[in-house]
């Protein structure tokens, strides 16, 4: 008797990521209506400065709470935009935030020394000497402009992951500095009993969701999980699987293509936390991720002991089959960013090919998983060799490889050289920006 697959399930209609995006946009926008609402409702000063820096310092605020949201690393919208993508929010809105507190303190010094007739240097000392929370607010504006400095492209090159993540840290401090100076002097804040409801609400729900993100589901699933080495296997010279074993793995939230940000709780090693991809999907039993020695931290994996156990934190990343929008697929992996595509390969329905990007054959870590899964799928396997000069995935070659390209969704993974060039192939060859699916790993504040 023959048995008769059933076809893959059809992609969703609308994308996931264009839903939580919108969801976003529309909830921000509403908050700004409301903000100018109660603004206006309270009343504006004689002075214009006065009145444009109070409605800066208001929108100011928004955003901050707006910045907590897009760092609390909430499940349901990682997996739907994607860490790299909220932390290039996070990023421009962070600036965004910067420019909108200057003008609250540039407006009001000018605008209070003009009623008084003296400078606005002056003018601020007076305010910082006699008004209450005023002096708070200088010092939080002072932590973002320290912030703003060392996130500015040139100082963020030079500086460790861990020296920069500290002075970030400090960013909480001066939410909490903003947020007693608007409930001391913030007049829209003290107009009205629902501005303040509103104003305690906004508050509420962002360090809310940054403590609930950021601190009770890590130490909540770690505590019901009980992650630990099971086994720690040499793939290469250079490249190392460690296998992750724990309680109840099955009720895991986690999918193929996502990663973790994983510390070893070993003495000399518990303070690092490391983003390492999933390189098997999960199967509700062990969790397994694999990595090249590209520096201090992913060299000693080889040296970690069996039995030690690991505080991990996620899944994190958008980097899944559900944002897919076709039915067959083509995975590009250059090195050993074939660990999140050898995971999805397992993961994906309908037809796939894959492409393994490698300088030489030696260096294809995880090929024969690769060929054995392809093959109990059905896909294609292209192993793709030599030096990245002429490039062997230009617009002819990755064409002539899958003939039907622009009717499949690209999952991407590899060095940002390689990712960027595939990238500007898929654009020349005319496959649409939303069938192709990538991500980076960022991580904010």
């Amino acid at each position: 008797m023959t048995t008769v697959q059933s076809p893959p399930a059809p992609p969703t209609a609308i994308r996931p990521r264009v839903v939580a995006r919108t969801g976003l946009y529309a909830v921000l926008a509403a908050n700004a209506a409301v903000v100018a609402y109660f603004f206006a409702q309270a009343g504006f000063a004689s002075n214009a400065l006065i009145v444009i820096g109070r409605l800066a310092g208001l929108y100011g605020a928004l955003i901050m709470a707006f910045q907590l949201v897009l760092v609390a690393r909430l499940p349901w919208l990682d997996r739907r935009i994607g860490m790299d993508r909220l932390t290039a929010w996070h990023r421009w809105t962070g600036f965004a935030l910067l420019w909108t507190l200057l003008a609250h303190a540039v407006f009001i010094a000018f605008g209070y020394a003009d009623g008084a007739g003296v400078g606005p240097v002056t003018e601020l000392v007076d305010l910082a000497e006699t008004t209450e929370g005023v002096l708070r607010a200088i010092v939080a504006l002072g932590i973002i402009l320290v912030v703003g400095a060392v996130s500015a492209r040139y100082a963020r090159r030079r500086l460790a992951y861990e020296t920069w993540h500290f002075i970030h840290l400090y960013t909480y401090v001066a939410v909490v500095l903003a947020l007693t100076h608007q409930v001391a002097v913030g007049t829209t804040f003290t107009s009205s009993s629902a501005a303040k409801t509103y104003w305690y609400g906004v508050w509420t729900v962002a360090l809310g969701a940054v403590a609930l993100g950021r601190l009770v589901l890590p130490v909540w699933r770690n505590s019901r999980h009980r992650f630990r080495v099971s086994a720690v296997v040499p793939e290469s010279d250079n490249v190392v699987s460690v296998h992750i074993t724990g309680k109840d793995l099955d009720k895991l939230p986690a999918q193929a293509g996502q990663f973790f940000l994983w510390r070893f709780l070993t003495r000399d090693r518990w303070w690092q936390a490391n983003p390492f991809s999933l390189s098997a999907a999960p199967d509700g039993r062990t969790l397994r991720l694999t990595a090249k020695a590209a520096g201090a931290g992913s060299a000693a994996l080889r040296h970690v002991k069996v039995g030690t156990r690991v505080f991990a934190e996620g899944p994190y990343g958008a980097f899944t089959t559900l944002h897919r929008t076709k039915t067959h697929s083509l995975l590009i992996a250059g090195g050993v960013g074939v660990t999140p595509i050898r995971a999805i390969l397992e993961d994906v329905e309908g037809h796939a090919v894959v492409v393994y990007r490698v300088a030489s054959e030696r260096e294809a870590v995880l090929y024969d998983e690769l060929r054995d899964l392809a093959l109990a799928k059905g896909a294609e396997l292209h192993l793709v060799t030599g030096p990245p000069v002429p490039d062997k995935l230009a617009p002819s070659e990755l064409a002539r490889l899958v003939p039907d390209i622009a009717e499949r969704d690209v999952f991407l993974c590899g060095p940002p050289p390689m990712m960027n060039a595939v990238l500007r192939t898929l654009d020349d060859l005319g496959v649409p920006k939303r069938q192709v699916h990538f991500e980076r790993f960022s991580l904010a504040g």
